[in-house]
């Protein structure tokens, strides 16, 4: 391997780019020659742009680190990453498939009124099989029984999800998390391709295949929020994002999402009851109907905000899904499908429900609230990840091979005195890929999201957004300090 750029980049075996042997893998020896034809000097200056114009623009992203929540800048690095086409029709075809086995699950674990009046028997058809135990439904934290009447009959729940995946050094994709509650990245996404077209333009021509345009996805993330519309609603379905403000750690992501879509972005003060039990927005001083809200609030932060009316902001949507004037997509509850123990159960659902293999492997995990499962890997910590049930957004992590003995003999004790609050999975070792670092290129763990959509069907959008680990150790992309990539899917 040759270039300035890529002298003295280490060989690693689980990198994109370049093999164990140092030779740059096929798919990168076009964007290799067009890196190098730009040269260190213009992609240092290109980064330095970056940088300056994303602060800006106000990108930034809300972490939560020790139990706070905090404000962090997303750094952007000018060389993209590369998906080839056949990778990414797997990908595709995997991550559809496990958003509809997730959306038939929410559908059986939030059936309207339980089963037939006669039952006895009123849990969920997966644990009625045998599948699942009920405590994984009945108990689960994420379950909220409120949440039953937030969605329309027949609606789909989860109408925007977004899937974890990580390369492995074998050279699988693997699921690393599911995200079905308000699942953010796709403004990101889209103003990672509009950073990367202003700061290295010259790159695009060069790479050798066509590129996807983001911008493809929005279309159908609209058409997906349309779906959401109640049967009541007659003519094209009124669509606005829902926003906490400027005190969200997403506000900058909001405010794409509302622009790409051409949609209004409302605050929970902005909503007032129409006389048909539907809800409007005031908007530029006027009031317009709203069939859709595009919610982009934490489900735990509804009751804490008031309408226009002074109507607690949860009641005032309860009311209008009632009414049948008002879909939300997502639907509050979807907790119960996508924290660690539902990740578990993923493979179990989308045989039970659809029939099929899973196409896309998953990380094996323990739920510990089994005694057998806690039996077989108290002894393993070391060797583990253990994460807290509750822990929407992975708020508590604990990377086993980083803890010192008497940080384990601490997690074993506290898991003794309550096992269902964790569960235990085998660590995924993510890929890498070139990361521009200190003026020289150097292998740094990346992760993929991906984002699908329901409506009629169930569709991947055609753009992922790429996280980068802030160093090289240890390998776990979208830590606190990360950054991003534009992802280049090719055809």
């Amino acid at each position: 391997m040759s270039g300035e750029l890529f002298a003295g980049y280490p060989p690693v075996r689980t990198d994109e780019a370049v093999g164990p042997e140092g030779r740059l893998r096929s798919g990168w020896v076009e964007l290799a020659a067009a890196l190098e034809t730009v040269g260190r000097d213009r992609l240092v200056l290109a980064a330095d742009d970056l940088a300056a114009r994303r602060r800006a623009l106000g990108v930034s992203v809300s972490l939560w680190v020790d139990g706070r929540q905090e404000l962090r800048p997303v750094p952007m690095d000018p060389v993209p990453r590369l998906v080839g086409a056949s990778t990414w029709a797997t990908l595709s075809a995997g991550v559809a498939q496990r958003h509809r086995a997730l959306d038939a699950f929410l559908a059986d674990a939030y059936r309207p009124a339980g089963r037939r009046r006669g039952d006895t028997d009123r849990a969920a058809e997966i644990v009625r099989a045998g599948v699942l135990p009920d405590w994984a439904v009945a108990h689960s934290p994420g379950r909220d029984p409120d949440a039953v009447a937030m969605a329309w009959p027949g609606q789909r729940r989860a109408a925007v999800a977004g899937t974890d995946v990580v390369r492995t050094p074998d050279g699988r994709w693997v699921v690393a998390k599911d995200n079905l509650r308000v699942p953010s990245g796709i403004g990101y996404a889209l103003a990672n391709r509009d950073s990367a077209r202003t700061a290295a333009p010259e790159l695009f021509p060069h790479v050798g295949r066509p590129v996807v345009d983001p911008a493809d996805a929005v279309p159908l993330l609209a058409a997906a929020l349309a779906a959401a519309a109640p049967p009541a609603c007659s003519g094209p379905a009124r669509v606005a994002v829902l926003t906490q403000g400027e005190t969200d750690g997403a506000w900058f992501e909001h405010q794409v999402l509302a622009a790409a879509l051409d949609v209004p972005l409302v605050r929970a003060g902005d909503l007032h009851p129409r006389g048909d039990g539907g809800l409007e927005a005031v908007i530029d001083g006027e009031r317009v109907p709203v069939d859709v809200l595009y919610r982009r609030f934490d489900d735990s932060s509804l009751g804490a905000y008031r309408t226009g009316a002074n109507l607690p902001l949860d009641v005032a949507l309860t009311e209008a899904v009632r009414a049948g004037r008002l879909g939300l997509a997502n639907v509050p509850g979807n907790g119960v499908a996508d924290d660690a123990a539902g990740y578990a159960w993923v493979p179990a659902m989308i045989r039970f429900y659809l029939g099929e293999e899973p196409l896309l492997d998953s990380a094996e995990t323990w739920v510990l609230a089994d005694p057998a499962a806690w039996a077989a890997v108290r002894g393993r910590l070391a060797g583990l990840d253990v994460e807290e049930v509750a822990g929407y957004g992975g708020r508590r992590v604990v990377h086993g091979p980083a803890c010192s003995r008497a940080e384990l003999e601490a997690l074993r004790a506290e898991i003794t005195a309550a096992p269902h609050r964790f569960v235990a999975r085998e660590p995924l070792e993510p890929s890498t890929a070139p990361t521009l670092v200190d003026g020289e290129l150097r292998p740094r763990p990346v992760d993929l999201r991906i984002f699908s959509v329901s409506g009629p069907t169930t569709t991947t959008l055609p753009l992922a957004l790429t996280r980068v680990a802030p160093d090289d150790g240890p390998a776990r992309p979208g830590v606190p300090g990360g950054g991003s990539k534009d992802t280049w899917l090719l055809r």
